[in-house]
């Protein structure tokens, strides 16, 4: 079984939505003799991607797995999506591997998505490789695309091959390890050649840089190679694994998925220089109680331990939980324990995904990459251990969501059925977040954009044959005023028997933004009875939700009661408590009420290029720009803007910049509304009452 670990590989696939992710994963099951054919994403006809939204889109929603052999070493792949919509599937997902293979478009070069699972990686200390693909596209250019890396990327990318040739005229690679040249003939076949002549000169002068950057990795190479010793293929393998598993350099590596250029060489770099669970060692997890930490070694005779990474949703199969075993091994059947919902669980069947397909585990070991199906309590994040040594493994935070919309059910009565379907789709997309606002009364769905909402809404009607509509929310608005003023509550009413009597007077005046409610008891000599006086703070208290301009709730205002009156006979907790509510509306019509609307602290981080585009746009939402700063290639705007002008913000910037840029957004604080806004507000809203 440790020769397993030793043996064993697991890669994600990481980088930007049409980076060629899927196409590489499925030549690469191609070439080890997993598939019969090779799958092309334009096609439809993918092993990796079968959703049918992902056919539909052309572009994977959901990461998927397969495994390989290759030249005596088992390979686990997990093709991870490249869009922001469903990039929290990506972050989840990489800790599950041992090293992130980053494809960069070799024309369009690094986008924003590449950058932010970049910093996933070093969030995770995951080992790094690069490969440049497409380098047989027009406009495609290695250099280009290097250079662009190198400058944007830390720990530093180095090159370890050249390509022969430029865009439709790429025919290979040479390898500055081993100094040898390839040639790919129109199958795929790798057949070695001499080094072009006419490339001599630059082979000769990146073996030098790479001989030098890969020599970093090992103090005595580095001396070694300045005394002029020849380093041998073993040293250089030896520093390219150290140096790559302590994130001292990235090597990068290059070809094209699609014409079958350097692929073979990239799944014999995974074999030869990738880092296995073995060399990955430890994980730290934590004890039941949180605080001691608890090294969890890749050794099989070890207690079991492992973490759910990954929750499907299937209508038929249940709930397949996807975990990565740390240490221990598992049986093809057996028990665990979740130490974060405190609960044993059973499963009945150990599996390994292939694809869309579920195949039979007899039994897996550290390192290895497996699925259970219908576990009751386990969700993705959790620890799955033994009992006799309980742990807790830290798990990965999600990307806050972007954009609301309200739902309502196509059919009437299926409410309760819409969110218990939601509920299940949030255990396989962490990415999702459901609230039923008490205030506006709408059912919440919330998302990383327009697409990742309106694919949510595919799979419900698909998976759990409900059908929502999506609306636009509406925007919590509040109401306050401006001017002090004092005024009288009376309530009196004469019946058969006791009365009521209550009478207060109170001054009423704003309060700081965000200060809130405060109440002041200014009574002197008994005027009112002590009592009553609560009665009439909570009077104020259960009018203030509903405002006098369109029935927002009133905030940020001071109430002091400083006379009033009572009887003997007819006074109540009840009188005074209308009376405080009677006080407290005429009040807030003579002290000059306005709207207030809730301000959204926004950042927004895109290419220097659609910069103009963005700051028009958002002068054209009302919003205010704090302040510009840059972050390598990209320009990063702060700016403060309504809620009301963002809530389909996630579209607009897609399409202004191409899918370059992203916006992250938080609640600032609540502002006045511009008067000929808050007519049209206040009359929509009393037209929704009437």
């Amino acid at each position: 079984m440790s020769e397993m670990v030793d043996k064993l590989r697991n890669i994600a696939l990481v980088g930007h939505g049409g980076s060629g992710k899927t196409s590489l994963a499925e030549i690469m099951l191609f070439k080890a003799g997993v598939t019969n054919r090779i799958g092309r994403v334009e096609d439809g006809n993918t092993v990796m991607d079968y959703e049918p939204e992902e056919l539909r889109r052309q572009s994977s929603i959901s990461s998927s797995f397969h495994q390989f052999n290759w030249k005596k070493h088992t390979i686990n792949i997990i093709d991870t999506p490249g869009d922001q919509n469903f990039f929290n599937d990506t972050k989840f997902c990489m800790p599950a591997a041992d090293c992130a293979i980053f494809l960069i478009d070799a024309v369009d070069g690094i986008k924003v998505q590449t950058e932010q699972a970049w910093e996933f990686a070093r969030e995770f200390d995951m080992p790094c490789v690069i490969f440049i693909n497409k380098l047989d596209r027009e406009r495609a250019d290695f250099t280009r695309a290097f250079e662009e890396a190198r400058g944007i990327l830390d720990p530093k990318p180095i090159v370890l091959q050249l390509p022969i040739g430029k865009e439709a005229a790429l025919k290979g690679v040479v390898d500055l390890a081993r100094m040898k040249a390839y040639s790919y003939e129109a199958d795929g076949k790798a057949k070695e050649i001499d080094i072009p002549a006419d490339m001599k000169d630059a082979v000769e002068s990146e073996r030098e840089a790479f001989i030098e950057n890969v020599a970093e990795a090992d103090d005595a190479l580095v001396e070694r190679y300045l005394e002029g010793e020849e380093l041998t293929d073993e040293d250089i393998k030896a520093a390219l694994t150290k140096g790559l598993l302590s994130r001292i350099f990235v090597p990068v590596l290059c070809g094209s998925a699609t014409a079958n250029v350097g692929i073979e060489l990239l799944m014999d770099f995974v074999v030869a220089s990738v880092p296995s669970p073995a060399d990955r060692g430890a994980i730290n997890a934590f004890d039941e109680s949180g605080e001691n930490v608890v090294a969890c070694e890749p050794d099989p005779s070890a207690p079991f331990a492992g973490f759910v990474f990954k929750t499907v949703a299937d209508p038929y199969a249940g709930r397949l939980s996807i975990f990565r075993i740390v240490s221990g091994t598992l049986g093809g059947d057996g028990t665990f324990y979740n130490p974060n919902k405190r609960t044993r669980e059973r499963y009945n069947q150990l599996l390994t995904l292939a694809g869309k397909e579920q195949k039979p585990a007899g039994q897996a070991g550290p390192g290895a990459i497996v699925t259970v199906a219908k576990l009751k309590e386990t969700t993705t994040g959790d620890t799955l251990c033994a009992e006799n040594r309980k742990v807790k493994f830290a798990t990965a935070e999600p990307i806050p969501t972007l954009i609301s919309y309200a739902l309502t059910a196509k059919s009437k009565g299926d409410e309760d059925k819409i969110f218990s379907s939601l509920s299940k789709l949030m255990e396989e997309d962490m990415g999702l977040k459901l609230d039923r606002n008490a205030e506006t009364k709408e059912i919440l769905l919330s998302g990383a954009g327009q697409i990742h909402i309106e694919v949510t809404i595919e799979k419900l009607k698909r998976k759990f044959n409900v059908e929502a509509v999506l609306n636009i929310p509406k925007v919590p608005y509040r109401e306050t005023i401006k001017k002090k003023v004092r005024v009288q509550g009376r309530h009196k009413k004469q019946t058969g028997g006791h009365g009521q009597f209550g009478d207060c007077w109170i001054q009423l005046e704003p309060q700081p933004r965000g200060a809130g409610f405060e109440f002041v008891d200014a009574i002197v000599g008994g005027a009112i009875p002590r009592q009553y006086i609560p009665a009439v703070e909570k009077g104020i208290l259960e009018s203030s939700p509903k405002g006098v301009l369109a029935g927002f709730p009133c905030i940020d205002f001071k109430v002091t009661l400083d006379d009033g009156s009572y009887h003997a006979v007819d006074s109540s907790e009840m009188a005074f408590k209308i009376a405080g509510s009677l006080a407290f509306r005429k009040a807030t019509e003579q002290a000059n009420p306005v709207l207030l609307e809730p301000i959204m602290e926004v950042t927004i981080t895109a290419p220097d290029e659609y910069m103009g585009d963005i700051m028009g746009d958002l002068n054209g939402r009302r919003g205010r720009v704090l302040g510009m700063d840059s972050a390598g290639r990209n320009q990063v705007i702060k700016a403060q803007v309504p809620m009301a002008e963002f809530l389909t913000y996630a579209p607009d910037l897609r399409s202004m910049t191409g899918g370059r840029g992203i916006y992250t957004m938080k609640f600032s604080h609540y502002d006045e509304v511009p008067a000929q806004i808050s007519e049209k507000i206040i009359a929509e809203a009393n037209k929704d009452k009437a």
